[in-house]
């Protein structure tokens, strides 16, 4: 997806910040704005990509019905903090209740538990946490495939936080975990996603699951059943999308893995829980320790 201009955000008035990856190019109005390269992202092919390798891989696998994920929270600062550790916690009070199903949705068998809590003072990582993000993680990184590393800095404003996904892990182990803006945390100053959903949104990536929108509507979609296909990221907190009408099923606009604001996001589904569970067993169970 590529990101609009902070001119054209502003222009437009609706255009959600990105969840996940940098573009490499602005646009508006048909003039290009070159931009330094963003984190990576996954293809729109990898889904079936995936899928395949999922099938293989789970030959004589027992996939787990719940999952704990040891969590470490890094809290990147410039100077004066502006996350304490009542933040970090809140947040993972947002993850539980959220993987839980207690905003909707099903109750997915996933759990973070918070095992520490750093703090550094680097006013670059704080400030570019994408063109710093190999140093920034190759020095606070810990634990293995399993542990999650939530990084929280600042983002543009085109940009929410961005994720790494499971089968990424192998080649590229210290880069493993999410960042997010520290102002989209529970009670933040990032209007319209202040209810923690950022979090729960690019963790969803980190446990293997792509956009609702993946693949607009052409097959394979995200890979699951149970997730309607959608053209397009949901914008907003519409009433009412079907942008798929060749497809059953109206878009899943309440999904933590679309794009509308955090007053709009519930639930996950069966298929996504299931699938959590399958990338856990293949991916994250399995691989060796960074």
């Amino acid at each position: 997806m590529t990101a609009v201009s902070l001119a054209c955000l502003l222009a437009v008035g609706f255009t959600p910040p990105l969840r996940t990856e940098a573009a490499q190019v602005s646009r508006c109005a048909g003039h290009v704005v070159p931009r330094r390269t963003g984190p990576r992202s996954p293809k729109p092919e990898d889904v079936a990509k995936v899928l395949v390798q999922l099938g293989k891989r789970l030959s004589g696998v027992t996939t787990p019905t719940q999952v704990t994920v040891p969590t470490r929270v890094h809290v990147i600062t410039r100077g004066e903090r502006k996350v304490t550790d009542e933040d970090v916690k809140a947040q993972i009070d947002v993850l539980n209740s959220a993987y839980g199903g207690s905003y909707g949705g099903v109750d997915t068998g996933v759990r973070f538990r918070l095992d520490g809590i750093s703090v550094t003072d680097n006013a670059l990582w704080f400030n570019d946490p994408v063109g710093n993000e190999r140093l920034m993680k190759v020095a606070l990184h810990q634990g293995g495939a399993d542990t999650l590393n939530l990084y929280i800095a600042q983002l543009s404003e085109q940009m929410l936080g961005f994720a790494s996904y499971p089968y990424w892990y192998h080649e590229t182990p210290r880069l493993d975990g999410v960042v997010i803006d520290w102002r989209s945390l529970p009670g933040g100053a990032m209007t319209n996603y202040n209810r923690g959903f950022t979090g729960v949104h690019e963790i969803g990536h980190w446990l293997g699951l792509f956009h609702t929108f993946e693949n607009g509507c052409e097959l394979p979609g995200d890979g699951i059943a149970d997730t309607p296909m959608e053209a397009r990221p949901t914008e907003a907190c519409p009433a009412d999308k079907d942008s798929c009408a060749q497809h059953p099923g109206i878009d899943p606009a309440h999904n933590f893995m679309d794009y509308a604001h955090d007053k709009c996001m519930s639930e996950f589904t069966p298929g996504q829980a299931e699938r959590m569970h399958q990338m856990w067993a293949v991916y994250r169970n399995t691989a060796p320790s960074a």
